[in-house]
């Protein structure tokens, strides 16, 4: 069995920590990773895969929202992520995002965020935690269903801003009790999924680990590897 090559990209500030956790979760799924960061080269090896990890809120200027004060935002990062998206999404490479790689997909397909879920949806719980504490209702004949085979989940919540009008080509794929948009998924696309929480800290959960399971396997079946010069 091969183990493919999937990037990960983080942030340069402390991105070492989540890196670290896909790692594990990529290795237990018979994968290899490497880590992508704005401003370091990439890998010469093509990727078979990609995770667009999660970190810093994403430049609102993007997507025509709202530019909140006292928010971090990483430009650099905004335009490693768009680049990289930009070449393998056209090509069926697989991708899941995670967290804010969930909603830079939904922005890299012409999507719109919430930039403060809690000015949109008042009633939400300010929920920020990293253990398994938010059920979320995952839609009947998605793929995030068929992958996971739990209904509702439980996960974490480590965000503030959300999905707001859906990108071209995607589908709302999971949605908390307030009507939060928790996953989005391709329509049409073989494996490009986004979820909005960390199942990368959920090691000893096994749907969530499953996730990894099923980037990995879709990454061995892909026909066109995403080399550095096509970025």
């Amino acid at each position: 069995m091969t183990r493919p090559l999937i990037g990960v990209t983080t942030s340069r500030r402390g991105g070492w920590r989540s890196y670290l956790m896909h790692r594990l979760a990529l290795m237990r799924a018979g994968a290899r990773s490497v880590r992508l960061t704005p401003g370091d080269p990439l890998p010469k090896e093509p990727l078979q895969g990609l995770v667009i990890g999660g970190g810093d809120d994403i430049g609102a200027e993007i997507y025509g929202g709202q530019v909140l004060p006292d928010v971090r935002i990483d430009p650099d990062r905004d335009k490693l992520e768009l680049g990289l998206l930009r070449a393998a999404l056209p090509m069926g490479l697989p991708v899941l995002g995670i967290c804010r790689g969930s909603q830079m997909i939904n922005v890299a397909l012409g999507g719109t965020l919430h930039t403060d879920i809690y000015e949109v949806y008042v009633q939400a719980p300010k929920m920020r935690t990293v253990l398994p504490r938010k059920s979320v209702s995952i839609m009947p004949d998605t793929a995030l269903d068929r992958i996971l085979r739990c209904n509702p989940c439980q996960v974490n919540a480590l965000h503030h801003q959300s999905v707001d009008r859906l990108g071209e080509g995607l589908r709302i794929a999971a949605q908390d009790e307030i009507g939060i948009v928790q996953a989005v998924e391709s329509e049409t696309a073989p494996f490009l999924l986004g979820v909005q929480w960390h199942p990368e800290l959920l090691v000893w959960k096994k749907p969530q680990q499953r996730l990894f399971a099923a980037l990995a396997e879709a990454s061995r079946e892909a026909h066109a590897p995403l080399e550095a010069a096509l970025i």
